[in-house]
């Protein structure tokens, strides 16, 4: 049975981010990856022709799924498809490695052959969604990310600063691609993750009289911003 969980996402400005991460990073612990829990992370995301999965967030539909390949910092050597899928708000998310020779097959849009050659279960799925819907790579996703974590309750807050998009997909791999920011300057995004209730002590972490919860999508701004979605 699948596991989702909740998330919560607020904009917020600098002043307000940092207050509220002085708290949380006093009360949980920096995530293992990066410095003190600090790391870029970079995304390419891919959409069909219809721009389905631009246009189901934009309006709202409650079961809905996009994938994308990432890499964290400023190594893409551990490279990683993940399938986000959506449902009444809470989330799931599955993954799987891609090797640099699957990397280029699907930049190439060699799925029929990579279909037959994994035993992936994200990957194969990709492959077939891809022949039925004609994925193709849609936009480049950047940003910067201090994460903490409570390892008991499984709770993840994340403060993301700079998200920017990049339509050059191609050189996602390079990093030598032009970026747009996606928010006004000093606009940036704190999310909250847990799998199924938030007691008041983390509700209090994260507290602040300026927040206001938004159903913040950095794939679906970051189309926007490029001016793609049809």
């Amino acid at each position: 049975m699948k596991k989702y969980r909740t998330e919560w996402k607020y904009v917020c400005n600098e002043a307000d981010l940092a207050r509220i991460e002085a708290r949380v990073s006093s009360g949980l612990l920096p995530d293992e990856h990066g410095v003190n829990g600090c790391y870029s992370v970079h995304s390419l995301y891919f959409d069909d022709l219809k721009n389905s999965c631009a246009n189901d967030t934009d309006s709202g539909i409650s079961r809905r799924y996009k994938y994308r390949l990432r890499y964290y910092g400023s190594s893409s050597d551990r490279l990683t498809l993940e399938k986000k899928e959506k449902l009444d708000g809470r989330c799931h998310k599955k993954t799987c490695p891609i090797s640099r020779e699957e990397f280029d097959a699907i930049m190439q849009g060699d799925f029929s052959e990579l279909l037959w050659q994994t035993d992936k279960a994200v990957l194969k799925e990709f492959c077939v969604r891809t022949l039925a819907r004609g994925f193709r790579p849609a936009v480049i996703i950047d940003y910067e990310r201090c994460a903490y974590v409570e390892p008991t309750t499984h709770v993840r807050i994340t403060f993301d600063r700079n998200i920017s998009a990049s339509a050059d997909c191609q050189e996602f791999l390079s990093g030598d691609y032009l970026r747009r920011p996606v928010l006004p300057s000093g606009r940036h995004v704190l999310e909250v993750k847990f799998d199924e209730i938030l007691t008041s002590h983390f509700r209090h972490l994260v507290s602040d009289a300026s927040l206001v919860q938004s159903a913040f999508s950095k794939y679906t701004l970051g189309r926007l911003s490029l001016r793609s979605v049809s």
